[in-house]
């Protein structure tokens, strides 16, 4: 058997880093699949590790825009599968305009079928573009012969939505890669920390309407303002200019001079865990996750978490967190309050979300991902 990928839409973010946790631990023989040919850009085919199994193919029109990767997708891909000889196609970006069959897609975007979300852009570019990909999206997942999902809410939330057959959708968590793995801290109280060694917060995210960063920021000025030796720092590229331009107006109304607010735009990844590594706690205000990638790395890491309420956290989160809306810095605030007061409470929800985050392995997700393709494929032979 031989399994075809349609990567021509995942150019970076999390979806670039699926792809590569996810061959890079696969042993696809074990489930019956000789070889895995997998299309992409340049960029994306270069961070993925080589493998005797798997087969790299880029063309020109998938390093140009959106347009022509849309036009190779509708009218180029089915021949190259075709002459490829794959059995299953493969689509991890959760569109697809072609006809082969059988295909398996993945639902790794919940933006576009998330109303409340889609209204904060209204009419905006990425407004119409969201509601373009629930159009699109909608119709992949009703003619697929399979789609994954990544969390029990995401695939509700969808499903609200396309009435799918259950039996051909699964739910597969991504996993964390080993590095962010520390251990629980010991945890001091608060007044071990001064203005001078303050304890250190930390919000790792891009800067986003559904991230909410001015609403934590606004949360830690209220907690400065009561005496609590605190700072926090933001990392995350500035991709949205509306919700830039709020969290920049936030640090200048609350902090205007950097002294407690830290922002830094650009972190590698191949960086980033050292942040986690040197932080106290960990602030996650995002209204709208279909998985929460980076949630779990703080899990992984041994941070205490004040969390988002709502959309996928609680169920990747559980007891291993305290939780506010992130649409109330009151509320944000306050709940932070009671982690700093409380050393027991981040001790325990430290504990708890470290042991909770070591379900969360690449390995798995792999085995999953493979098990479903293989059964999805027989499942279209035997019809």
């Amino acid at each position: 058997m031989r399994i075809g990928i349609d990567a021509s839409n995942i150019r970076g973010g999390g979806g670039v880093t699926h792809l590569v946790e996810l061959l890079r631990v696969a042993s696809p023989s074990d489930f019956g699949i000789e070889s895995v040919v997998i299309w992409a850009g340049e960029a994306t085919l270069q961070k993925l590790e080589n493998r005797t199994w798997l087969l790299k193919r880029n063309e020109s029109l998938l390093d140009r825009s959106l347009l022509h990767r849309i036009y190779w997708q509708k009218f180029i891909l089915d021949e190259r599968l075709k002459n490829e000889s794959c059995d299953l196609l493969f689509v991890p970006g959760g569109s697809y305009a072609g006809k082969f069959k059988p295909y398996v897609t993945m639902s790794q975007n919940l933006l576009p079928f998330e109303p409340k979300e889609i209204k904060r852009y209204a009419f905006s570019i990425f407004g119409l573009k969201l509601r373009l990909l629930n159009f699109t999206q909608t119709k992949t997942f009703k003619n697929a012969n399979g789609v994954i999902f990544l969390t029990r809410f995401a695939k509700e939330s969808v499903l609200k939505q396309i009435p799918l057959n259950e039996e051909l959708t699964t739910i597969v968590n991504h996993g964390i890669n080993s590095k962010f793995f520390g251990n629980t801290r010991v945890q001091k109280p608060i007044s071990d920390y001064n203005i001078k060694s303050p304890m250190r917060l930390l919000y790792v995210s891009f800067i986003g309407e559904y991230k909410h960063q001015w609403n934590v920021v606004e949360a830690i000025s209220m907690l400065r303002k009561k005496g609590y030796p605190i700072s926090i720092t933001f990392i995350g590229s500035p991709d949205e200019k509306k919700a830039f331009k709020k969290f920049n107006h936030s640090l200048n109304q609350f902090d205007p001079e950097g002294i407690f607010c830290h922002y830094l735009p650009k972190v590698s990844y191949e960086e980033i865990d050292h942040y986690y590594k040197n932080s106290d706690l960990f602030v996650f205000a995002s209204s709208c996750e279909t998985f929460g990638q980076i949630l779990t790395e703080a899990m992984a890491a041994g941070l205490p978490i004040a969390c988002s309420n709502l959309s996928a956290m609680p169920e990747l989160l559980g007891d291993g967190g305290v939780y506010f809306n992130p649409l109330s810095p009151i509320e944000i605030a306050s709940t932070l309050e009671k982690l700093i007061e409380h050393k027991e409470l981040r001790e325990k929800i430290s504990r708890v979300s470290f042991a909770n985050s070591k379900k969360f392995r690449w390995e798995r997700a792999s085995n999953e991902t493979f098990s479903f393709l293989k059964k999805m494929h027989s499942n279209y032979k035997n019809k």
